[in-house]
């Protein structure tokens, strides 16, 4: 059989089959049609490892694999979710009649074809032709991407749609989840509605809903989502997204039983288990946390699409469960997770953390002290994100409740409290991590209570025609409290009055330069947001 493109000499392919003579039948199909470097793969997760460690440009999956918890489509939804498969590569997904309608729904994700079993060397060859046909297509706009150029790539799909050239909805695709990333959802929703009006397809459905969350239209992208679901029941993707807009509503029980059907559809999904034990940590039962967490480390704790936050809350679990060995355990794999990334002050946080546990569990108190003053020293660091703050007062907490002595720990719940408790979500996520202790509880409502007075007192300065009173009141605040709200605020009045402000543009700066290094800002327990548009991520998922 002659090649079925001139290029396809030059791919690099995976077949994954859990079956030796099915695998050697699509090998062997494939050298038909010209592609000679194969790898094959016989387990799910042996193709994760692969796949996690160098691209390839044509992959072959089977659906059903016997005797393990996850399946091609788990496989390939978390490499879409951690953005680990390039928009060059063609996917192709094979089932069985059994599995039909659980495919057909993955190619909503990151799936170029997909065949029913059984098929013919014919059918697999056409469905590659046109899905590598579809992406030569589309190779200016993915070249720009690759390039980083994404604003010129989004452009580009927005003539390719208005013009419906070559692949022009594949186009406006990409076009729309690059608006989202860059910032500009009302540019997505556009691409998105138009989308909507060549045809009803659920994926331009759930754009619409995240662009409308990305605006602030909380309400409207829930409604969206609320129509969506019903129409599509078993739309993972969706209660990703509706889990993250019940969270910024403050109905985190909701949010939670969305994330936990979206970890329930997908089970064999490492970054679901981890979103799903993150949230149960959190708002559930340390019973629901426990397990998730457990699966999610068994899944993939050596996986890059693994969330290592997911291992300090499971350390946490295991020492509320006095599980010495299974702390032990934590605690070594992380150790070893930071061998590649000495460097990483996310990571070394998350060791120091556990490390903490450990010598607390190990009654080695004076370590313990130690590793907390060590985080506590580091809360007014511009590289202190909120997920350190959780993690930091989970610690303070279990140190509290074994009765040791920490210097003033009320002051330092405080300093933390009033940098990070910037909205009414963060305040209750950080009310949550230093659960049962009624003191920090107090401490950090008393804190977002001030952070909001303060923000109101500006407003109403602003609106009696003292703009520039209430700038210099929030920079002063913000430089003492590092408080993102206020920073934003007063950014925003310098922007909106800058006429009515003596001395407006060295107030700019300093408001510039607090955000530059403060403005880590929402809920942050990571629930899905795409940072790199140049993977299938981007084709239509967060």
């Amino acid at each position: 059989m002659r090649p079925l493109d001139p290029d396809i000499g030059k791919s690099k392919a995976l077949v994954v089959d859990g079956n030796a003579a099915s695998r050697a039948v699509l090998t062997a199909m494939l050298h038909e049609f010209g592609v000679t470097n194969v790898t094959q793969a016989r387990r799910a997760q042996d193709a994760r490892r692969l796949l996690e460690a160098q691209p390839f440009d044509i992959v072959i999956c089977e659906y059903h694999f016997d005797d393990e918890p996850v399946n091609g489509q788990d496989i390939m939804d978390d490499l879409r979710l951690a953005h680990l498969l390039p928009l060059s590569t063609v996917v192709v997904m094979i089932s069985s009649e059994a599995g039909y309608a659980k495919v057909a729904e993955a190619a909503e994700a990151a799936l170029d074809a997909y065949l029913l079993k059984p098929h013919t060397q014919d059918a697999l060859g056409q469905r590659l032709l046109q899905a590598r046909q579809r992406k030569e297509m589309l190779k200016d706009i993915i070249t720009l991407v690759e390039k980083g150029d994404y604003a010129e790539a989004a452009e580009l799909c927005e003539i390719r749609f208005k013009t419906r050239g070559p692949a022009w909805i594949q186009a406006a695709r990409i076009g729309a989840e690059l608006w989202l990333w860059l910032g500009k959802p009302h540019a997505a929703q556009l691409l998105f509605d138009a989308i909507l009006q060549a045809g009803a397809v659920p994926w331009a459905r759930l754009g619409v809903a995240r662009a409308q969350y990305d605006t602030g239209g909380h309400v409207q992208a829930r409604r969206t989502l609320e129509s969506l679901l019903n129409e599509q029941p078993s739309y993972a993707d969706a209660y990703d997204v509706m889990g993250r807009v019940l969270l910024d509503q403050g109905l985190p029980d909701m949010a939670l039983a969305a994330i936990r059907q979206a970890a329930s559809l997908t089970p064999g999904s490492v970054s679901r288990s981890v979103k799903h034990g993150l949230l149960a940590f959190y708002y559930g039962e340390p019973k629901e946390a426990a397990e998730a967490l457990a699966k999610a480390a068994k899944l993939g704790l050596n996986s890059r699409i693994y969330d290592l936050q997911g291992l300090v809350l499971l350390a946490a679990v295991q020492f509320d469960l006095n599980d010495k060995r299974g702390l032990a355990g934590s605690f070594s794999s992380m150790v070893a997770a930071r061998v590649p990334r000495p460097d990483s002050p996310r990571l070394r946080r998350f060791e120091t953390v556990i490390s903490a546990l450990k010598a607390l569990i190990e009654r080695r108190v004076p370590d313990a002290v130690r590793d907390a003053h060590t985080l506590i020293d580091e809360v007014t660091s511009p590289n202190f994100e909120f997920e350190a703050a959780c993690n930091l007062l989970a610690l303070l907490a279990r140190l509290q409740r074994s009765e040791l002595q920490l210097g003033d720990i009320v002051h330092d719940v405080d300093v933390l409290a009033r940098r990070f408790a910037v909205s009414r979500t963060t305040c209750e996520l950080l009310v949550r991590a230093a659960r049962s202790q009624a003191p920090f509880e107090t401490v950090i409502h008393t804190a977002y209570a001030r952070i909001c007075a303060g923000a109101e007192e500006a407003v109403s300065r602003t609106v009696n025609g003292a703009p520039g009173e209430a700038v210099q009141q929030l920079l002063q605040a913000a430089e003492q409290t590092l408080n993102s709200k206020l920073i934003d605020l007063a950014l925003h009045t310098l922007e909106r009055h800058s006429a009515k402000i003596d001395a407006s543009a060295t107030h700019l700066e300093r408001a510039r330069k607090l955000h530059s290094q403060y403005r880590g800002y929402g809920t942050q327990v990571h629930l899905g947001k795409s940072n790199d548009p140049g993977s299938t991520s981007s084709m239509g998922k967060t």
